[in-house]
């Protein structure tokens, strides 16, 4: 088995990966030994930034394990403040699937077939048809990260500003692993006041939903100064995060890109890594909760590209706006096709990306590939995420790379300046003088469901039920979403995973507990329906864990299960999907996972006030191995051992 251990802060990697990438070749192919560590970058290569300032690589012997009593060691902590250059571009190239002849674990079958630029579809002995939901690579590869959760101040956009961070950067560093390989991930809660926890966006979690990383449903929150090691196999692949699913913590930074190498639907040269489009605030989420919930979301300051924009300070006397931000920026060779993962991390934002001149080939949503289609732009809400391939066709020169915010879905004070560059010449310092001619469209919608069409087709099986649920709302003292008359609220002391484990069958009203349960062999699918009954007229991005969705309905207006049009036939699949404002969304998943898995809104406000709910699956197969068990129930010892002395209490729905 082959162990990869990444320590190494994200602006490192970069001066030195070309001969990482040579020794890990090396190693893979050569190896014999039944075990290796090899120590791998954490870059955010993957998350399209580095500092032209590189700092000098570390030497091998400072590449250490952190000490897991809570912090750090120094070496290994360092970070550099990412506005220090200008952001530029380098390739994620860990793909142990596409090291030439591959590790030597891996005995080729007769339809072996290498991923390259003119192959992408090919991985191995899998492909881009192999059913991932049932098949998995077994890489004998295990990935081994080190993640510190730290409270930073950091300029992003050259206003200073307290911040949440993984190891001191936003985006976090770049987690990279290949299909079918295992992850273990230790974190450690470098935090004064607060807990937190890790969730792996759009994973499985396929026998492993102990880790799904969501206080008070899989687990209880890592105590400050406490640790937590998730572990977990890649059984998908494709593009996604990892974020804090602890209240609002990713709204203030704490989040980072998590790629998982595989097949795709088209071929391409250069993978970019994850593009995150997100707004940004120079108050702390947390300083404007009470304003949020009392009277609506506030308009934030602006927003920010993977990380990274410009706020103009130049009339400014706030001591904190100390200028020097910088604008994304990437370069482009002529004739070479790019892949750009997309993702939207918004507070609560939608956007309607585009690059000047340029068209994008869409492959994948979420994490699931699709039969490609080209647009000029598109739509994407928060927490979904499009890959999509540019190709470098545009007359040389400098464009425009734009987030696109939708002002008709949330106010931004400075929406229109959340911008990037692209340009042909590296030398270039000039802003571009492109124009655009997209119009930025009032649907704070999804991608029409006819252009998401999944690549592995498979339609809806068996159900026997549909279950239908309302939302609305109530405003107690302060304003509450709610689902069937419940508003979301779980106890972090008292999670819904260690209830099942220890067979208890009741859950609190406010833990909104849907039971998923299989009642006879052919009773496969489970198909719930939301319905929008708030009248407000706000679209909401519906967020499943354990499962991708099938999004059999989706429209404005009233649900009627005898005359509303449900598509059973390989409809469109992922984890993040829109409920039309005062319409509903119609979703199937089969029941094929157990563990207590939560759906709520993905717009951070609106989950802290209370829009979720859970679905406890199968929950007499939900199990646990006994050294799994005991760190789970340590996590929770070490937590209600902390909470006598907490300082910030819970005063939201904790997720």
């Amino acid at each position: 088995m082959l162990i990869f251990k990444s320590v190494l802060p994200a602006w490192a990697a970069f001066a030195f990966f070309s001969s990482v990438d040579a020794i890990l070749q090396d190693k893979i192919v050569t190896i014999t030994r039944t075990s290796i560590f090899v120590t791998c970058p954490t870059t955010s290569a993957s998350s399209l930034i580095h500092s032209t300032s590189v700092p000098t690589p570390q030497s091998p012997s400072s590449n250490i394990p952190p000490d897991i009593s809570g912090t750090f060691p120094a070496s290994v902590r360092q970070s550099s403040n990412f506005n220090s250059g200008i952001p530029t571009l380098s390739i994620p190239t860990l793909s142990t699937s596409e090291l030439g002849s591959g590790h030597s674990t891996v005995s080729k079958s007769s339809n072996y077939c290498e991923n390259t630029p003119t192959s992408r579809q090919c991985w191995g002995n899998y492909s881009i048809d192999t059913d991932w939901y049932s098949t998995v690579p077994d890489t004998g590869v295990t990935r081994e990260y080190w993640l510190s959760i730290e409270n930073t101040t950091l300029a992003p956009d050259g206003y200073e500003r307290y911040t949440l961070t993984f190891n001191g950067t936003i985006p976090g560093p770049a987690i990279i692993a290949d299909w079918g390989d295992n992850l273990i991930i230790h974190v450690v809660n470098n935090l004064q006041h607060n807990g937190t926890s890790i969730h792996w966006h759009g994973l499985r979690q396929l026998g492993s939903s102990e880790y799904d990383g969501v206080p008070g449903v899989t687990q209880c929150p890592i105590a400050p100064g406490g640790t937590m090691t998730y572990r977990f196999r890649a059984t998908q692949y494709g593009s996604t995060w990892y974020h804090s699913h602890f209240s609002l913590q990713y709204a203030d930074g704490l989040f980072g890109p998590l790629i998982l190498n595989g097949p795709a639907t088209a071929n391409y040269d250069e993978d970019l890594g994850l593009l995150f489009l997100s707004d940004w605030s120079h108050t702390s989420a947390f300083s404007l909760w009470d304003s949020a919930r009392a009277a609506g979301p506030p308009s934030l300051d602006g927003g920010l590209v993977n990380g990274t924009n410009t706020y103009n300070c130049s009339a400014s006397v706030d001591p904190n706006c100390v200028g020097g931000g910088k604008k994304f920026e990437t370069v482009f060779v002529p004739g070479k096709r790019y892949r750009i993962r997309l993702i939207n991390v918004a507070i609560e934002g939608h956007f309607q990306f585009s690059i000047d001149g340029h068209n994008l080939t869409v492959i994948a949503n979420d994490l699931v590939p699709i039969v490609p289609y080209e647009t000029n732009s598109i739509v994407i809400g928060e927490g979904q995420r499009y890959d999509l391939i540019v190709e470098a066709n545009a007359e040389p020169g400098d464009y425009w790379l734009r987030s696109g915010w939708q002002a008709a879905c949330a106010a931004n004070q400075n929406a229109d300046d959340m911008t990037g560059i692209i340009r042909y010449d590296a030398s270039s310092t000039v802003d571009p003088v492109t124009t655009s001619d997209i119009t930025i469209t009032s649907n704070c919608a999804d991608e029409p469901l006819s252009n998401l069409v999944p690549h592995l087709a498979m339609n809806v099986g068996n159900f026997s039920e549909v279950t239908q649920e309302t939302l609305s709302f109530v405003f107690e003292s302060y304003f509450m979403w709610t689902i069937n008359s419940s508003s979301l609220y779980m106890n972090w002391s008292d999670p819904t995973t260690l209830r099942v484990v220890n067979n208890q069958s009741t859950f609190p009203t406010e833990y909104n507990v849907v039971s998923v349960e299989q009642t006879n062999p052919s009773d496969e699918w489970t198909v719930y329906v939301i319905k929008d009954e708030s009248g407000i007229g706000l679209s909401h991005p519906i967020h499943l864990h354990g499962h991708d969705f099938w999004v059999i309905g989706q429209a404005e207006g009233a649900f009627d299960l005898a005359t509303s049009e449900l598509n059973l036939v390989n409809p469109p699949r992922r984890d993040v999907a829109s409920l039309p404002a005062n319409g509903y969304l119609a979703i199937a998943f089969k029941k094929d996972n157990p563990g207590a898995w939560i759906m709520h809104c993905h717009i951070a406000w609106h989950a802290s006030e209370g829009l979720g709910l859970q679905f406890v699956e199968s929950p007499s197969q939900i199990t646990m191995a006994l050294a799994d068990k005991e760190a789970f129930e340590d996590t929770c010892v070490k937590w209600d051992a902390y909470t006598p002395t907490e300082i910030y209490l819970q005063d939201d729905s904790g997720v």
